[in-house]
């Protein structure tokens, strides 16, 4: 009886069943509908990849790419940026398609019916747990991609409103900067002032006594300066030597005045250009909020069912292979891969006896298996210590035959008692 002839399958069909983590070999024995199982499958992992590549590709660009407001256009990323976005999209795709290839290879048929008994569930709990893990993964940075258009607009708000309160608190810390230094100015000013007043005071003083004394030699010149214009000429050089002795007790006082005053007027110029570049740090600060986390934030704020609806399809993508292989029924396939792990454990060695036992709670099915390598190696080491054992017996009988012997012949040779070339 000779088995129905299928077509030879493409290299397409190949690839999706390694992608399932299945044997090619025992496929091209198997029916249609094995082997249209098992390519469906490595489908979906394939698809899993792809979706995890494009993922992961998007959360590097929008993790690590140029930050501006979200609806300002952004500055284009240089090409190496745009090749380490891409290599890393292949890499995070490549890790997520062998994880779930590994995983999806790993689970069995359960107990081999189309029902998914709890028993099953908790046996592939480790799996399923991995797999929601990774459904978030890939999930999160394609929700944000989908609903980029209303995360921008929200985000846009977010950070031209985080600008202005952070520019609003830029200003009140820069007025009271500025009303300390007006201060400052205004009490300098008024020291420099009143220096000036005291100055301008002598000055009035020297200016009225030479008034006072052209006055008095106007009418008297041709009698030469007589006695009051010597005397008003005396008060002046006093006053003259007043001013200059004031001058100099003030003159430390006044440099460091207009020094300080100097300083001041610079700080207050300096502070609208400080003001501008803290406004621009300002807006750079706003420009890092545009990152995953929050678009991430965002979305499940604007998106309501949305990103969950995206998440759960994401999840039944990348828990479905797992699901669909407990549900499978045992085939051609399953039957001739187990009988040649029995027949490569056969060659190798290895026995499985079944043993069915009555327990508490019913009938208990035990597996054991027998590792015929290891009882033989067992049973000749068993075999080398018996013989061994038997043969230091038959030396030691021999041994004690001589000496009895020998005791016989001379029992003198033998008996040490008393004897002083001996010790006890």
């Amino acid at each position: 009886m000779t088995s129905t002839p299928y077509s030879a399958p493409s290299k397409i069909t190949r690839f999706l069943w390694w992608c399932a983590g299945a044997d090619a070999h025992f496929l091209m024995k198997s029916p249609m509908q094995d082997r249209v199982k098992y390519a469906g499958i490595g489908g979906i992992v394939l698809c899993t990849g792809a979706l995890a590549m494009v993922s992961g590709g998007f959360a590097f660009f929008t993790a690590f790419g140029p930050k501006a407001y979200a609806m300002d256009q952004q500055e284009a990323a240089g090409i190496g940026f745009l090749i380490g976005t891409v290599l890393f999209g292949i890499a995070w795709g490549l890790i997520i398609f062998n994880l779930d290839r590994f995983i999806v290879s790993s689970t069995g048929k359960g107990d081999g019916t189309d029902t998914v008994t709890w028993r099953e569930v908790m046996q592939a709990l480790p799996r399923i747990i991995i797999a929601l893990i990774l459904g978030f993964a890939i999930s999160a940075p394609l929700e944000i991609r989908i609903l980029k258009s209303e995360i921008d607009n929200e985000l846009d708000k977010f950070q031209k409103t985080y600008t202005q309160e952070r520019n609003m608190q830029s200003d009140s810390l820069f007025a009271q900067r500025k009303a300390i230094l007006e201060k400052d100015k205004v009490e300098l000013n008024g020291k420099l002032a009143a220096y000036e007043t005291e100055l301008k005071v002598y000055d009035d003083k020297i200016d009225e006594l030479v008034e006072k004394k052209r006055l008095e030699m106007q009418d008297k010149r041709a009698y030469g300066e007589g006695p009051v214009a010597k005397a008003i000429q005396k008060t002046i050089d006093d006053k003259m030597v007043e001013k200059d002795k004031f001058v100099a007790l003030k003159s430390s006082d006044v440099t460091g005045w207009k020094s300080e005053l100097e300083m001041t007027s610079n700080d207050i110029r300096s502070l609208d250009d400080e003001l501008r570049a803290e406004y621009k740090k300002n807006e750079e600060s706003a420009h890092t909020y545009s990152g995953l986390l929050k678009r991430i934030q965002i979305s499940h704020e604007v998106g309501g069912i949305i990103p969950w609806i995206i998440f759960l399809v994401i999840l039944c993508i990348e828990m479905g292979p797992i699901f669909f292989k407990m549900m499978l029924t045992k085939g051609p396939y399953d039957y001739m891969v187990e009988n040649q792990n029995y027949l490569l454990n056969v060659e190798n060695g290895v026995l499985k006896e079944d043993h069915i036992y009555q327990g508490t709670n019913g009938i208990i099915h035990m597996e054991k298996y027998r590792y015929l390598e290891v009882e033989k190696a067992k049973k000749d080491k068993e075999a080398k210590l018996e013989a061994l054992g038997r043969i230091n017996q038959h030396i030691i009988g021999s041994w004690e035959q001589i000496k009895m012997n020998q005791v016989n012949q001379n029992p003198q040779a033998h008996y040490t008692e008393n004897d002083p070339n001996t010790t006890a």
